[in-house]
């Protein structure tokens, strides 16, 4: 008896074949394309076989009142290409296959390719394109956008989920997307990313903003938060905008408002000539990593005699955020590193800049937001930046434990 062919050894004796027939690897008449169109059309036969309740050419359906009749053509999309295939029908017309299902035009990969595509960025006509060019399957733009909105009722559903009862920490900010309402306009979509007692990194949502004060605004999303079950938050992250202090106050009376110190610096450098950046930038170095605020004013005092005269700007700036900033060198090391900025927001930011930036403007706030969501979607496939910020977490989780005691309480 001739022993099976292992996955391996099967896979070469098929390349080898094609190559010696001529025939290519993918694309249309492919070696690939040949193969689906066995496995579905062996796989529609299973199912019938199941239907009928009786293998092909067994006698055993002798008389049962329902049989095959032939087979229909079928055109389906795959991700190897347009794959033709026979699709066995019965007597009665009551089959009905799941593995392709009736009036079915694609396979479901080929609806995972178009999200992905998407989530990277590429606008409705380049993904077109691309699956023409590579798979040689035409699907239109409007049947790719009708592709994509299959998400909306996802997108819903995870925009209300419910919320955990407590966050260590939840940094929260803003980008700006261009969306054409009467006239094209920029309008802020605001963005809020929590830290749980686990260390797992949560987006708790997007939301599109009117144009209006955004402080105000902010006060809407965070109230929204809240009444998702978010009963406390031990800091909050944010940029210095104005009567945001507040807002968070307003939500969460115990929260610790943190102003982001990478967004000071970056401003401080708006500020700076070049070529004083480096020079500037190490003259604030002791003010932000001082043990104290006693040692960091009077760092802030050094950097104003070297500094002051030529940027005074730059020292009300800080003197400005003072409030907001302190809070900050109140805390242990491991708690500095996971606040020192909205890094876990900002490299979310970058992604989502990426996704936008082919598209130029966006005919609805939905069709924006849509976008968004399939890059959230897309993130960290391979789990690796999860693992990454597990390992800094645990230091951090002990030290929040212990600063705020009976408010952060590990999970076993």
């Amino acid at each position: 008896m001739q022993e099976p062919l292992d996955d391996v050894e099967l896979a070469q004796r098929l390349v080898a074949q094609a190559r010696a027939e001529g025939v290519s690897l993918t694309g249309p008449g492919g070696l690939l394309g040949e193969l689906t169109k066995r496995v579905l059309e062996t796989a529609l036969e299973g199912e019938m076989d199941e239907h009928l309740g009786y293998a092909k050419g067994d006698s055993a359906g002798a008389g049962s009142g329902n049989s095959r009749n032939g087979k229909r053509a079928k055109t389906v999309g795959t991700e190897v290409g347009p794959v033709d295939i026979e699709v066995p029908r019965d007597r009665d017309g009551s089959f009905d296959p799941k593995i392709v299902r009736k009036r079915q035009r694609r396979l479901d990969g080929i609806d995972e390719l178009v999200l992905s595509l998407t989530a990277k960025g590429l606008t409705t006509g380049e993904v077109s394109a691309h699956l023409a060019e590579v798979y040689g399957a035409q699907v239109s733009k409007d049947t790719i956008s009708n592709i994509t909105d299959r998400v909306l009722g996802e997108m819903a559903d995870w925009q209300s989920r419910p919320l955990d009862r407590v966050y260590p920490v939840i940094f929260i900010d803003a980008i700006h997307v261009k969306i054409r309402d009467g006239a094209v306009a920029n309008r802020p979509i605001y963005t809020a990313v929590a830290v749980t007692v686990d260390g797992d990194r949560d987006i708790l949502g997007l939301w599109v903003g009117d144009g209006g004060e955004g402080a105000k605004f902010w006060l809407t999303v965070l109230t929204e938060i809240k009444n998702r079950g978010v009963d406390d938050v031990c800091i909050v992250v944010c940029d210095g905008l104005k009567g945001l202090p507040d807002a968070i106050g307003a939500t969460w009376p115990l929260a610790v408002v943190q102003t982001c110190v990478l967004h000071l610096i970056r401003h401080t450098f708006r500020l700076a000539a070049r070529q004083h950046w480096d020079s500037v930038a190490r003259a604030l170095r002791p003010v932000y990593t001082a043990p104290t605020e006693a040692a960091a004013k009077e760092r802030l005092v050094e950097f104003t005699a070297t500094w002051g005269e030529r940027y005074p700007g730059i020292v009300r700036l800080w003197e400005n955020a003072w409030a907001e900033f302190v809070p900050f060198l109140a805390f242990e090391v491991e708690v500095r590193r996971i606040i020192f900025s909205t890094n876990a927001v900002e490299s979310l930011n970058a992604r989502f800049r990426r996704a936008i930036r082919a598209r130029g403007h966006f005919p609805t706030d939905q069709a924006a937001l849509k976008c968004l969501y399939l890059t959230l979607r897309s993130l960290d496939p391979t789990g690796r930046g999860r693992q990454r910020w597990a390992m800094r977490w645990k230091p951090a989780l002990n030290a929040f434990a212990l600063m705020f005691e009976g408010r952060i309480i590990p999970n076993d």
